[in-house]
């Protein structure tokens, strides 16, 4: 158990690039609402989006999903791509953390990181250990927990029970892949380009909407330009 004090992230574009920039992200990369998952009010959205993170409910229905996912992964029927950037969420109410940083270590050709930004600096120490040991690492960053910290404004508690949890739906060598910490494995959701990737991304929001369709509480974020 981490002895640091890790905030949840809450799911507003204003905390949430207040943390991006304390990481040491260009501010010209941040987080956007994604206000619709409508075709026509996607056009609404900044380009380019390298991301889409999605928070949601823990539900019943997400259960079933997860052991369904875990079967897959166990079955090793699908390889994911060796290059993608992927860790486990060992930091209890650190998803949106965790989603953040697969949107980040999977774009760094993209976002032109200094060389001694501190998530840069993160992403390059744990590139090559396992996903459980990336979160490890992780847990004793007290830079990046402090960096959480000093997004909030107002003080913040800690959470003792989230009802809520953050995935990261990213592309790779044009695939699309849903990056949540608390799987084993990436899950590979078809095929997709620079061009399609927003839409595509939130088709996989809309099944994640889909299995909970009594609930309204879901939340979708790009990430990208801004």
């Amino acid at each position: 158990m981490s002895a640091l004090e890790w905030l949840p992230l809450e799911s507003n574009p204003d905390i949430m690039n207040r943390f991006l920039e304390k990481l040491g992200v260009p501010k010209k990369w941040g987080i956007s609402d994604i206000v619709s998952l409508d075709e026509e009010l996607l056009n609404l959205v900044p380009t380019p989006v390298y991301a889409v993170l999605l928070l949601f409910p823990f539900s019943e229905a997400d259960n079933e999903y997860c052991k369904k996912q875990e079967e897959i992964a166990k079955s090793g029927d699908e390889k994911p791509d060796e290059n993608l950037y992927f860790m486990n969420q060992t930091i209890a109410n650190g998803c949106g953390v965790v989603a953040l940083i697969h949107a980040i270590a999977n774009n760094m050709e993209y976002l032109d990181l200094n060389y001694d930004s501190i998530i840069k600096k993160f992403i390059e120490e744990t590139k090559t250990l396992s996903p459980t040991c990336k979160s490890k690492v992780l847990e004793l960053k007290s830079e990046i927990s402090l960096a959480l910290k000093g997004s909030y404004e107002d003080g913040r508690s800690l959470c003792t029970k989230c009802e809520f949890h953050f995935i990261a739906l990213i592309h790779s060598n044009s695939k699309l892949y849903e990056l949540d910490g608390r799987k084993t494995a990436p899950v590979f959701h078809g095929s997709t380009s620079n061009e399609t990737f927003l839409k595509d991304a939130v088709r996989v929001c809309r099944e994640y909407m889909e299995r909970d369709s009594q609930n309204i509480n879901f939340n979708a974020l790009a990430f990208g330009a801004v």
